[in-house]
């Protein structure tokens, strides 16, 4: 995409994986395809106005925590990004407090699956949260959902479907909810000194329970749709 250099030129990159979810966004961007690697895809949109332009960059790979570090990387490498977006779906560890569909805004983020039994401070980067200053305001009650805001949201390499995980990530951790990207695309964005222009918008699927596997699919498109309209307010 060429742009045109006398114009304000304004980047919001989204982050996202699985084509299922990537597809609803496409779709209501009209975004193209401008560029493929083995495993991430990379989409894009401009519109014009008088004296500015706005660049709209999706960025999708398939899941795992180092796939979202390599998308990321690439993202930060390639473009000169004004605003990260990662949105995706997340599961339910609260119980009654969330409902599928609700959509959050955590601003507390921590890689559940690190462990390393030292507290030297080098550590750090990898064993303590990720806190995003946005994201502490009050919940907002939208009729068809809630806008959560707060809360935390831990990453790791599993998909969580069993009870007694539940318990020990919200014993560990006081976590609210559980996905497999945020933590690590936070991580490259701190590299980069990205950390302030990052949003994290997560959309609740299912119960992280024994009936996950099927209620993740089952819900997707209704709660990527709410998460959707919270990417269209932010953007």
């Amino acid at each position: 995409i060429f742009h045109n250099k006398d114009k304000m030129n304004l980047t919001k990159a989204i982050i996202t994986a699985m084509k299922e979810e990537a597809e609803l966004i496409i779709k209501k961007f009209n975004l193209k395809e401008t560029k493929s690697l083995k495993n991430i895809k990379i989409l894009e949109w401009t519109r014009s106005w008088d004296d500015w332009e706005e660049n709209l960059v999706l960025v999708l790979w398939w899941i795992w925590k180092i796939q979202a570090a390599i998308a990321t990387t690439y993202l930060l490498e390639n473009y000169s990004v004004d605003k990260i977006i990662n949105i995706w779906i997340a599961g339910n560890l609260t119980g009654n407090d969330l409902k599928v569909w609700d959509v959050l805004l955590p601003n507390t983020f921590i890689q559940q699956d690190m462990y390393l039994p030292f507290e030297w401070s080098h550590l750090d980067y990898a064993k303590k949260p990720i806190f995003l200053e946005y994201a502490i305001w009050e919940n907002y009650d939208l009729q068809k959902f809630w806008l959560i805001l707060n809360w935390v949201c831990v990453t790791g390499d599993e998909f969580v479907d069993k009870e007694e995980r539940i318990s020990k990530l919200r014993v560990d951790f006081w976590a609210d909810i559980c996905e497999m990207e945020a933590f690590s695309i936070l991580s490259v964005a701190r590299e980069y000194n990205m950390l302030d222009k990052c949003i994290v918008i997560k959309a609740i699927s299912d119960w992280a329970d024994n009936e996950a596997k099927e209620a993740h699919m089952n819900n997707l498109e209704f709660a990527m749709n709410n998460s959707i309209s919270i990417l269209e307010f932010i953007l």
